[in-house]
């Protein structure tokens, strides 16, 4: 690449990272983090644990936003300073080297962009998911535990925190449902896109006729309530069940009955958590994981009244929004973007940064079309 398409490149790099540095609004970070950072410093902060996981979540979380952005602002600057010195030079080595970092931090700057985009009420927030097993018998349960894991490692790849809330397990393999929390910046934003119904087409490792199956499975996503929200649940509407935890095949994790079903009487809602050491954990978690539906119904309510729903997510067949297909050939494609690849298994290990970017646009591009 000539000497003057990078310096062009820079030049439009150094414009991308400069809008999101503004959206992302740096100087008010940085004074959030200052105070975080003195609530952090407070000697009895851990007499309240619920409190203090939640402050140092957030610094750290907001920590990783500002590094994020002056790792990309101090790369780009280095390379201009390398692509000058390589010219006066006439260094063909440095010129290739800053050629390959400018291909880099095209691609971290063009995955960060997408999240100028989110402007959601809530987006900003941390994610709460529910994958439940839908048509297919035990391939739909197996086919919820593979996205319970696709979901995991996409989270674990970019180094974000995941709480799981609740597993039912099926009984022959896989899960009928399973709840749990991302934890990042954006995370409902970036993950919203993922709602509704994924479809699974494959040779049925249960079928001892080797016949080609599908199954389906539902994927809901909801943001995480925060204090502010003042989700109230007065106790005379909730019903609280306890019951034993149980693993995999129904065996018994402990020998108490410390998981928890909270049942949401004017709604119908139900919830329930196991994944927590006590009683008292998992009702709380489960009241998180309430007040969180509550949270979007009580927002799906509002945008019916101003007749600005945005659609269910997709919770039947008629609203499948990505393809799984294992055979007679491999692909897996976005039902409403085309975005597609011919690696299923990647898809399955966490490579979906392309279907979730490809998603955000999508969505930003109906609205508007919407609001036109």
């Amino acid at each position: 690449m000539a000497a003057v398409d990078l310096t062009q490149t820079i030049a439009d790099l150094d414009k991308s990272l400069t809008s999101i540095e503004a959206v992302a609004d740096l100087p008010k970070l940085r004074s959030e983090i200052a105070a975080l950072e003195q609530e952090v410093a407070a000697p009895d902060l851990w007499d309240d644990q619920d409190n203090a996981q939640r402050v140092t979540s957030q610094l750290s979380a907001k920590q990783s936003e500002v590094d994020r952005l002056d790792g990309l602002r101090s790369r780009l600057d280095d390379a201009g300073l390398m692509l000058e010195l390589a010219d006066e030079e006439g260094d063909a080595s440095v010129h290739d080297e800053v050629a390959g970092e400018l291909q880099r931090l095209g691609k971290e700057i063009a995955a960060l962009e997408v999240r100028t985009l989110l402007s959601g009420d809530y987006d900003p927030r941390d994610a709460l998911i529910t994958i439940r097993a839908e048509a297919g018998g035990v391939d739909a349960a197996d086919f919820t535990e593979k996205l319970m894991r696709m979901y995991l490692r996409w989270a674990e790849r970019h180094g974000y925190g995941v709480e799981v809330y609740d597993t039912s397990w099926a009984e022959e393999a896989g899960l009928k449902s399973v709840t749990f929390a991302v934890k990042a910046p954006y995370a409902y934003g970036t993950l919203s896109v993922e709602q509704g119904t994924h479809r699974l087409v494959r040779i049925s490792p249960f079928d001892n006729q080797g016949r080609r199956q599908t199954s389906f499975a539902g994927v809901e996503v909801l943001p995480v309530t925060e204090e502010t929200d003042h989700v109230d649940i007065p106790e005379a509407d909730i019903r609280v069940d306890v019951f034993r935890s149980s693993g995999p095949g129904g065996q018994s994790v402990n020998t108490t009955d410390s998981a928890v079903r909270i049942t949401h009487l004017p709604t119908g809602i139900v919830v329930s958590c196991q994944n927590e050491k006590s009683q008292i954990q998992n009702k709380a978690a489960a009241l998180r994981v309430l007040q969180s539906r509550l949270l979007e119904r009580a927002r799906i309510e509002r945008e019916k009244e101003m007749n600005a729903l945005k659609g269910d997510g997709g919770n039947s067949w008629g609203a499948q929004m990505r393809s799984y297909v294992m055979n007679p050939y491999q692909m897996v494609k976005d039902l409403r973007t085309e975005h597609e690849v011919g690696n299923p298994e990647a898809v399955f290990d966490g490579e979906i940064d392309g279907f979730i970017d490809a998603g955000i646009r999508w969505r930003k591009q109906t609205e508007t079309a919407a609001a036109e």
